[in-house]
């Protein structure tokens, strides 16, 4: 059983697994083909146009906007990346399932590309550094690399031993097109049952699916792009990043951009009161409620070492 458990895992890896030979690709060559989907789904808001506004459909974009920001950052940042806390395989799973519904690939490919991120932070070969390749680039351009399309596994061992981790990551696409098809067919039944309320499949997908998805992308990769640009550095630390509230206001908490540089081991990003942290007041209740547990917080010699400036309310 245990030979037919580790064939599945390794026949699930090796469709899309890294090795020496990806280094040779072009860093900066766009995989055109690949990206198609994400090139689409971009244009598909224009859509808007034609499907019309409803208070049903912002709703549940907004819902669906906090809900995937927060799986981001919760799950994909600050479980998969960076193991801030602990949890059961189980609710390991549905947090994979939850952040793979906004559209950014399988949980081992993003935590992957962001452990690189820590090793090499705004040096050449970090590939979405803006100090190094722009703003565009680091913005969007380097999700639609050929070479970065691929997952290095190396860097998520700790992961990659399970499976059902490993499927999802293959058929990354698999969750995002169920949750466009609920999409559609809650927004058909309402147009049914309560026409009243000026929804239809085709508005929901738009509004719901589209634009939402689009918004979370942006939110979470102006962390790449503008929180390495924008903002000020509490904490010396070997690369350009800040903090930038507006960014922390709108990510839930992932903005204190600083503050993670400074001591990624911790789950509150926000490391004082008065920085805003959504997503670490929510872990908080998930470990009282038991659903994680662990949940590392920052050490007073960390607040205290490498300061550039002394902290507190501005």
């Amino acid at each position: 059983m245990r030979k037919i458990y580790q064939s599945l895992v390794q026949s699930l890896v090796s469709h899309n697994f890294y090795n020496k030979n990806i280094e040779l690709l072009p860093h900066k060559k766009i995989d055109w083909i690949r990206t198609l989907p994400f090139i689409l789904l971009n244009l598909s808001c224009l859509l808007v146009i034609w499907v019309g506004f409803s208070w049903v459909a912002l709703a549940v974009a907004v819902a669906l906007y906090f809900l995937r920001v927060f799986s981001i950052g919760a799950f994909y940042h600050r479980y998969f990346s960076h193991r801030t806390y602990k949890t059961n395989r189980f609710c390991q799973l549905i947090f994979a399932i939850l952040g793979l519904s906004a559209a950014q690939r399988g949980p081992l490919w993003w935590a992957a590309h962001h452990r690189q991120h820590h090793i090499c932070a705004d040096k050449e070969t970090d590939t979405h550094s803006p100090l190094q390749h722009g703003f565009f680039w680091s913005h969007f351009g380097w999700f639609m690399s050929k070479k970065n399309y691929y997952c290095n596994f190396d860097l998520v061992r700790d992961f990659a031993k399970y499976p059902e981790l490993v499927f999802l990551d293959r058929y990354d696409g698999l969750i995002p097109f169920i949750l466009a098809i609920l999409l559609f067919l809650s927004g058909l039944l309402l147009q049914h049952v309560s026409p009243s309320l000026g929804t239809s499949g085709w508005q929901m997908l738009v509004w719901g699916f589209s634009i939402s998805t689009v918004m979370v992308f942006h939110a979470t990769v102006s962390i790449n792009s503008l929180a390495h640009t924008y903002g000020k550095q509490r904490f010396h630390t070997a690369d350009n990043s800040r903090n930038n509230f507006l960014l922390a206001l709108f990510t839930l908490g992932e903005g204190w951009h600083n503050n993670h540089h400074h001591y990624p081991a911790a789950t509150r990003q926000g490391f004082f009161w008065w920085e805003i942290d959504i997503t670490y007041y929510l872990l908080k209740l998930f470990e009282k409620l038991r659903i994680i547990s662990e949940v590392r917080e920052v050490p007073k010699l960390i607040l205290e070492k490498n300061i550039i400036s002394k902290p507190g309310p501005k």
